[in-house]
């Protein structure tokens, strides 16, 4: 089993964003081809290192839920645990169920490492059923890998 760093690199530091930082955020999040149409400054906190936004993820709330959602480290980045720290983070600041959709074996088997289990759509909440509906559908017409997990189930 990996083992995952619990603090991250000396020269980086977790902080919320700021107004300032939505463009860099978005750029990782297009970079990373997820959904750019939902980020909100407020939701998101960002990993800084060396001057540079690295990682980004964001805690949207909904009724009865939150959703774990855009969730990028830039690729020259990667594997520092910097995702690993991030996502802790937010699950640890996380107030109602805490549900995310990921597509691919490998991020699934990385929010897994994480506590989190598959779901079904059908045991989601209504208004995750709304969100994750037009995806879902998406991904049984094109046969993508498409996981909806919950923390901790």
């Amino acid at each position: 089993m990996r083992q995952f760093s619990s603090s991250l690199p000396n020269q980086c530091i977790l902080r919320r964003a700021t107004s300032r930082d939505m463009w860099r955020i978005r750029k990782l999040v297009l970079l990373a081809k997820l959904d750019p149409t939902q980020l909100r400054q407020s939701q998101f906190w960002i990993v800084e290192c060396e001057g540079k936004i690295v990682a980004c993820g964001q805690l949207r709330s909904f009724e009865g839920a939150q959703e774990l959602g855009s969730v990028v480290v830039a690729p020259a980045w990667r594997d520092r645990g910097l995702g690993t720290y991030l996502v802790r983070h937010l699950i640890q600041s996380a107030t109602q169920p805490l549900y995310l959709e990921c597509l691919g074996a490998r991020l699934a088997s990385f929010y897994s490492c994480l506590g989190f289990v598959p779901v079904s759509w059908q045991a989601l909440p209504p208004p995750l059923k709304r969100k994750f509906g037009l995806s879902t559908l998406a991904a049984r017409v094109f046969q993508l890998p498409l996981n909806l997990m919950q923390y901790g189930q």
